[in-house]
């Protein structure tokens, strides 16, 4: 029952998912040798605005991946399980506040390179995800293009970060790399159990996240336009 279940959400997603595509509007202004630049033909308002887009986009998506994931391959009892197998998200050890009061309390800078962290530590456990994707019998095609496009618009949310962050910090770049925190690869073939366990803990870690970097940007937002009711 839950796998014709999760076969009629995928048969809505292959008809959503060209609707879902338009909405995303390319994030960053280049130059010809491709170095990021201050985008000064898109004001850093209008900038703010398309980077929620994509956060929003990039949540949604991965919303859908988890759920469509855990209809098509998680039992019932293991979806129980998930928290209490020592099953750790890789952004865990992260100094990101998660309380709302901490959350409130931080600075417009902090905020913004939050955001950064988290993207830039689940660009490279999403390109791992894919390839133990392909693996999987009975993935389908709309799972493996909503994970792949998240991987792909991961990128691009990190660069209107980076000009983000350039144009509201006046600030220098980052190094483009963060260390993978926890994610284990694995060279040899575990049982297939704890491999879907282990792809299903990374897709609900990284829905969390997604949301996390939602909301920080949707909190800046606030604050440029009311500081004063940000709660």
């Amino acid at each position: 029952m839950w796998f014709s279940s999760g076969m009629q959400r995928a048969v809505w997603a292959v008809l959503l998912w060209p609707y879902l595509l338009t909405l995303c509007i390319p994030l960053v202004c280049k130059e010809e040798q491709g170095s990021l630049t201050r985008c000064p033909s898109i004001s850093q308002e209008k900038l703010l605005d398309r980077v929620i887009q994509h956060a929003e986009l990039i949540y949604r998506v991965s919303e859908e991946s988890c759920s469509l994931f855990q209809e098509m391959f998680v039992p019932f009892p293991m979806r129980l399980q998930r928290n209490q197998a020592g099953y750790a998200c890789i952004t865990k050890e992260l100094p990101i506040p998660s309380s709302k009061s901490e959350i409130q309390q931080m600075s417009d800078k902090w905020l913004l390179h939050s955001v950064l962290m988290l993207v830039r530590s689940w660009i490279e456990p999403l390109v791992y995800l894919q390839t133990t994707l392909d693996l999987y019998d009975d993935a389908s095609e709309v799972l493996l293009n909503k994970t792949k496009w998240v991987s792909e618009k991961l990128l691009s949310l990190e660069q209107g970060v980076m000009v983000l962050i350039k144009k509201m910090l006046d600030e220098g770049m980052l190094p483009t790399t963060y260390s993978e925190q926890g994610l284990l690869h694995n060279d040899g073939q575990p049982e297939m159990l704890e491999s879907v366990m282990r792809d299903y803990t990374l897709l609900s870690c990284f829905k969390k996240d997604a949301h996390k970097m939602e909301t920080f940007l949707k909190l800046l937002k606030c604050r440029q336009t009311d500081i004063y009711n940000c709660a």
